[in-house]
């Protein structure tokens, strides 16, 4: 049987599926931020969709691949969540995500991934930062350490 690893897209735009199939995380309820989108989570649950937390050991190796891909400042705690539980059931799930973060974290995961109301993205990418001002290019912040300008996320290369 395959299971659907429900992030809050499936709620938000609905999603025609059996949520007998659906396996979500408690912090999938807390975006919920139109009634609709709530009501459809709540009637889920009723009908059989299942709410688990997810394993902390393979949340902190999302949280350690995400830093390598730079999507880490990118991801929520609820984003993380989604990805760590579709990693346990990896072989036999489909991630359901418009986060295009996420599905970029799925792809090295080796998570299949299914988008519910964008476009699926091409690539894999690695991230980085460019300097706004002098643009020196940097791993990681949000200020130039050289000249104290904003730094910008910018596509690094592609994995």
């Amino acid at each position: 049987m395959t299971f659907y690893i429900t992030d809050s897209a499936v709620f938000i735009y609905g999603y025609d599926g059996n949520p007998s199939q659906f396996i979500t995380v408690p912090t999938v309820r807390n975006e919920m931020k139109s009634q609709e989108a709530l009501m459809r989570f709540e009637i889920a649950c009723e009908t059989g969709a299942r709410v688990e937390q997810p394993d902390p050991d393979i949340r902190k190796k999302v949280v350690s691949l995400a830093k390598e891909t730079r999507d880490v400042e990118e991801l929520s705690d609820t984003d993380i969540d989604i990805l760590a539980k579709a990693f346990e059931y990896k072989d036999d799930s489909v991630l359901l995500t418009d986060d295009y973060a996420v599905q970029n974290v799925a792809s090295v995961l080796g998570i299949e991934f299914k988008p519910i109301a964008q476009k699926k993205i091409r690539d894999v990418l690695v991230w980085g930062k460019k300097c706004t001002a002098c643009r020196r290019k940097f791993d990681e912040g949000e200020e130039c350490p050289v000249c104290g300008s904003p730094l910008k996320k910018v596509r690094k290369r592609k994995l």
